[in-house]
């Protein structure tokens, strides 16, 4: 009996030591992930670090390889970022694999450890606004960020100033009215870069973890589709599309491919941004009511209050739904101005098609088909009934009981194809119709 105790406890043993071994060995397996910054700076990109983050934090990784090739993009989306890698448990080492340019520096310059490969380049941070120069108050405010992030983390502040200011002139390094920007060389030499690496493995084997697991981070579909739309170039271009085929929709009989265009161009526009969590349904909710509105005001003479409303709500969605409200009011002008551009030349080309006859009321006039030449007194109708043979929005045709089609206008209100109308008055060549009265 004592002996199976023995045998027992030793087995007990046995297990325990080879579980303690294998928990030792998973524990003592270091992962390393890596973060692709690549492209412009944008919000997608901003919340698709932001989730990697939480993975790899999730997984406890070692360490963080934000892997740069950027041009540069958003302040505000470089920020966040930045916020993003300041704020994780998880160490960072940036690695810049050809361009930190703009706010791509300033991401780099967040990380504790940076390396670069031959040819790589960092600086160039102005911030502008569309092609000019931001103004001196926010040139000032970025350049103590970049100051700041740079001091942080043990590193020449002046430099990063530089990078951002033309102002800023720097001995030996670069003179007042130009921005700095460093090669791997002399980033390597003045202390903003640790590392001048081939590849990453000589990276891994430079900060001892050349053994590590390696997990590279990747767009998903939503994230892909989010960071497209959101682009700061992107994003007016749809609502461009999206407004023109809206406005030539609401003046055109049926739905055509206008309108189709400008509702998926829409629903590209506020779904990628609230799948990148930069808006609310709310929002989108308060778009679509100003459409309902303006439509409304499509319906009804003159100009009042629906469609004032319906720009409103219209125009505060565009803004709210941006990033920032800066960057709304930006994508708004310039698709305000595309659209008119856009409007203009398909009045001049989709013409010679006859697309726009669905927008005009035609002016030929065939006595076989019915017309009366303009010459002649009109007067004799006044008091004739017939048939709205067209919408009247308030120029149509119609066609009179005693077989004879005129063009005519309402007095200004709405009357649907088919309707029964009859003349109520006659000014030249114009002939007023109303909605037949019909007697008690």
């Amino acid at each position: 009996m004592k002996s199976r105790n023995y045998v027992l406890v030793i087995v007990i043993s046995l297990m325990m030591a080879l579980f303690l071994t294998a928990s030792s060995f998973a524990s003592s397996a270091q992962m390393v992930y890596v973060i692709p910054v690549t492209g412009t700076i944008d919000p997608g990109q901003a919340k698709f670090i932001e989730r990697n983050y939480r993975e790899a934090e999730k997984l406890q990784a070692a360490m963080v390889f934000l892997e740069i090739d950027t041009p540069g993009g958003l302040v505000d989306a470089a920020l966040e970022i930045r916020d993003t890698i300041r704020h994780s448990s998880v160490p960072t080492t940036a690695f810049v694999k050809g361009g930190a340019i703009s706010a791509g520096a300033l991401i780099a310059l967040t990380c504790k450890t940076i390396a670069m490969e031959p040819g790589a380049t960092i600086g160039a941070a102005e911030p502008r606004i569309g092609d000019e120069k931001a103004d001196e108050k926010y040139i000032s405010y970025f350049a103590k960020e970049m100051a700041a992030t740079a001091e942080m983390n043990g590193r020449n502040p002046d430099i990063a100033a530089a990078m951002v200011d033309s102002d800023v002139e720097i001995s030996n390094l670069i003179e007042k009215g130009k921005l700095l920007t460093l090669t791997y060389q002399e980033a390597k030499e003045h202390g903003y870069t640790d590392y001048i690496v081939q590849d990453r493995q000589e990276l891994l084997n430079a900060i001892q973890l050349g053994d590590a697991q390696v997990v590279e981070a990747a767009m998903s579909l939503s994230e892909n589709i989010t960071r497209i739309v959101t682009n700061p170039f992107v994003a007016p271009i749809l609502l461009m599309f999206g407004i023109a085929g809206i406005v030539i929709e609401l003046f055109t009989l049926g739905w055509g491919i206008a309108g189709s265009l400008g509702i998926i161009s829409l629903g590209l526009y506020f779904g990628g941004h609230l799948l990148g969590g930069f808006t609310g349904w709310e929002v989108i909710l308060l778009f679509i009511i100003g459409i309902i509105l303006l439509g409304v005001e499509a319906l009804v003479p003159g100009f009042g209050l629906p469609g004032t409303a319906g720009i409103i709500c219209i125009t505060i969605s565009i803004i709210l739904t941006a990033p920032s409200w800066e960057a709304g009011i930006i994508s708004l002008v310039f698709a305000l101005v595309g659209t008119i551009i856009l409007l203009l030349l398909s009045f001049k080309v989709l013409n010679k098609r006859k697309f726009w006859n669905r927008l005009v009321l035609g002016l030929e006039f065939n006595k076989k088909d019915g017309y009366i030449p303009q010459s002649q007194d009109f007067s004799k109708y006044i008091g004739q009934k017939g048939v709205a043979h067209t919408t009247l929005r308030p120029a149509g045709a119609v066609l009179l009981d005693e077989g004879t089609r005129l063009d005519v206008v309402t007095a200004g209100e709405f009357i649907p194809q088919g309707t029964r109308v009859e003349i109520i008055f006659v000014e030249g060549m114009r002939i007023v119709v109303q909605p037949e009265i019909k007697s008690e």
